[in-house]
C-alpha cells in the first residue's frame, strides 16, 4: 500500500515482534547464556523478529527470500560491521580480506580468487589423502580418540601443506598453537560485548601479541624464501605472490600475511568441526554408516582415493553435505545496516544489525521435512534441484561467499572416504556430547568427542580386484583436472 505526502511516494512496512528481554540490558544476558537456543526462540517466533542488545536494535531474518535480498540483492547496503571491533584486532587480522569492505574488499578477492577456481583446487586432493593416511596410521585398534582433536591436527597440516608447503602445522608445534591462540582471542573479542583495546597490557592481549609475533616471524621467513628462490612451488603462498591487480600491483608483505593469517584461521577449524559432527552422526546412525562404508569399499578397493575417485561416491558427498546442514560451522553471520533500507517491506534502520542464522534457516521444515533428523536423501541431486537455492547456505551467498568453498566441499568429501575405508568409529560410552556455542563463533563440542577405533581389515587382493572390475563396470567418466 502506497500513499502521497508532499509529493513523495510514503510505503506502509510490516511490523515484526520482538523477543522479550530485560530491562537496559535487553536481550544481552540471553545472547551470553547460550546463542543457540536464542536463535532458535526468535525463529519459532516469527520468520522476522526483533531483538536488543542493550539500546542498540537488532533483527533476525529466517527466510531464504531474506537471504537472497540481504547477501545479493542489498548487499551494497550493508558491511560486516567490523568497524565497531577494529580497535580490538591486531592489523595482521583487520587488514585480511575476511574483515575489509567495499573496494578494499574487491580488489583483494580479485587478487586470491584465482587460486581458489576449482581446476586449481583439485590438485591438493593428493595432499588431503597423504595426510589422511599418515593420521590413520598413529590410530591403533581399540583406542580411544577425541575426534575433534584428531579432525583438528589433520586439517590444520593439511592447511599448512597447502597455504605453505609446510610440514609443521599441529596443535602440539610453535605455529599450531601460536594460531590456537589466536582462534581463541577471536573468539573472545567477537563474543563479549565489552572487551579491551588490544593496545591494552592484558594477559590476553600479551598472549595473543606473542603468539602475532611467532606467525610474523616464520611466515616472513616464508615470503623472503619465495622472494628470494622463485619456484614451480604449487602452494597458495607461491600463487599469491604472483597474483597482481588490474593496474600490475601485487601484495605487500604485510598484506601477504593478514591474507594467510586469513585464510588459515577461517579454513582449519571449520573442516574441523564439521568433520567432527559428521562422525557424531555416522555413529549415531549405523545403518548410514554401513552404507558409506559400502560405497567407498566398492569405489576405492582399496586404494586412497583420488579426485577422480569423487564424483563416484555420491553417496559420501551427500553425507558431507546433511552434517553441514545440522552443524553448520559457522551458524550464523551479521550484517550492519549502512542506511535506512526495506527488506521484504520491513524497515532496517540505519545502525541495526542484522542477523542471518544457518542453523535455524536449516531447520525450516517446509524444505528439510523432519529437520532434526540425519537423512543423506535431503542431498539427491533431484531433492537439491526441487528446492529454494537460499535455503541451505553453510558457506554464505553473494559476493562475499566463502572462497574456500570448493576447497572444503573437497576437503570433508574426500577425507570422508579415506577414513570410512580404513577406519570404523564408535562412541565411548558415559559421555554427554554438547555444542559449545555460548562464546564461539563455531558450533564445536564443549569437551571434545571421544570415539573408539576399530581398524577395517585390508581387502583380500581377489576382493580387490573383483570390485575394480565392479568400479569400472558402472561406466562413470573419469573427472578432469
Amino acid at each position: 500500500m502506497c500513499r502521497r505526502e508532499g509529493g513523495r511516494a510514503i510505503f506502509s512496512q510490516k511490523t515484526f515482534p520482538y523477543v522479550s528481554g530485560y530491562p537496559l540490558l535487553g536481550n544481552l544476558p540471553d545472547i551470553m547464556k547460550d546463542r543457540l537456543e536464542f536463535l532458535q526462540r526468535m525463529a519459532h517466533t516469527s520468520d522476522v523478529c526483533g531483538f536488543r542488545l542493550g539500546p542498540f536494535p537488532g533483527i533476525l531474518f529466517n527466510k531464504p527470500e531474506h537471504v537472497q535480498s540481504i547477501l545479493i540483492e542489498h548487499t551494497s547496503d550493508f558491511d560486516k560491521g567490523i568497524a565497531l571491533i577494529q580497535h580490538k584486532l591486531p592489523s595482521e587480522i583487520s587488514d585480511g580480506i575476511i574483515c575489509q569492505e567495499g573496494d578494499v574488499h574487491r580488489r583483494q578477492r580479485k587478487l586470491m580468487a584465482p587460486v581458489f577456481q576449482p581446476r586449481h583446487i583439485a590438485s591438493y586432493a593428493s595432499c588431503m589423502g597423504d595426510y589422511c593416511e599418515r593420521l590413520q596410521h598413529t590410530w591403533s585398534d581399540g583406542s580411544v580418540i577425541d575426534i575433534n582433536q584428531q579432525m583438528s591436527n589433520l586439517t590444520m597440516s593439511i592447511l599448512g601443506k597447502v597455504l605453505f608447503d609446510a610440514d609443521v602445522f599441529t596443535e602440539g608445534d610453535e605455529l599450531g598453537a601460536a594460531i590456537m591462540v589466536i582462534l581463541e582471542y577471536l573468539s573472545h573479542v567477537t563474543s563479549a560485548f565489552f572487551s579491551l583495546s588490544y593496545s591494552w597490557p592484558t594477559a590476553r592481549n600479551r598472549r595473543m601479541q606473542k603468539a602475532v609475533q611467532v606467525l610474523r616471524t616464520r611466515l616472513q621467513r616464508f615470503i623472503d624464501e619465495r622472494r628470494a628462490y622463485p619456484s614451480e612451488r604449487n602452494d597458495f603462498l607461491s600463487l599469491l605472490l604472483q597474483s597482481k591487480d588490474d593496474d600490475g600491483a601485487s601484495m605487500s608483505d604485510d598484506q601477504l600475511m593478514a591474507e594467510c593469517l586469513n585464510l588459515f584461521g577461517a579454513g582449519f577449524e571449520t573442516a574441523a568441526t564439521a568433520l567432527s559432527w559428521t562422525w557424531t552422526l555416522l555413529c549415531q546412525h549405523p545403518e548410514i554408516y554401513q552404507r558409506v562404508q559400502h560405497e567407498v569399499d566398492s569405489v576405492l578397493a582399496g586404494h586412497t582415493p583420488t579426485y577422480a575417485d569423487l564424483e563416484r561416491l555420491p553417496y559420501c558427498l551427500q553425507v558431507w553435505k546433511e552434517a553441514l546442514r545440522l552443524y553448520p560451522p559457522v551458524y550464523f553471520t551479521c550484517r550492519h545496516a549502512l542506511h535506512d533500507v526495506e527488506i521484504d517491506g520491513y524497515r532496517v534502520p540505519k545502525g541495526c544489525q542484522v542477523l542471518l542464522a544457518p542453523y535455524t534457516l536449516h531447520r525450516r521444515a517446509e524444505y528439510f521435512p523432519e529437520p532434526e533428523k540425519f537423512d543423506p536423501e535431503r542431498f539427491t541431486p533431484e531433492q537439491e534441484k526441487s528446492r529454494s537455492r537460499y535455503a541451505y547456505l553453510p558457506f554464505g551467498a553473494g559476493p562475499r561467499i566463502c572462497l574456500g568453498l570448493h576447497f572444503a566441499m573437497m576437503e570433508g568429501h574426500l577425507l570422508l572416504a579415506a577414513i570410512a575405508q580404513r577406519t570404523s568409529f564408535s562412541l565411548a560410552p558415559n559421555q554427554v556430547i554438547e555444542l559449545k556455542s555460548r562464546h564461539s563463533l563455531l558450533l564445536r563440542p564443549v569437551d571434545g568427542i571421544h570415539m573408539i577405533v576399530t581398524k577395517r581389515p585390508d581387502l583380500p587382493a581377489c576382493e580387490k580386484y573383483q570390485m575394480s572390475l565392479h568400479g569400472s563396470s558402472l561406466g562413470c567418466p573419469q573427472a578432469e583436472v
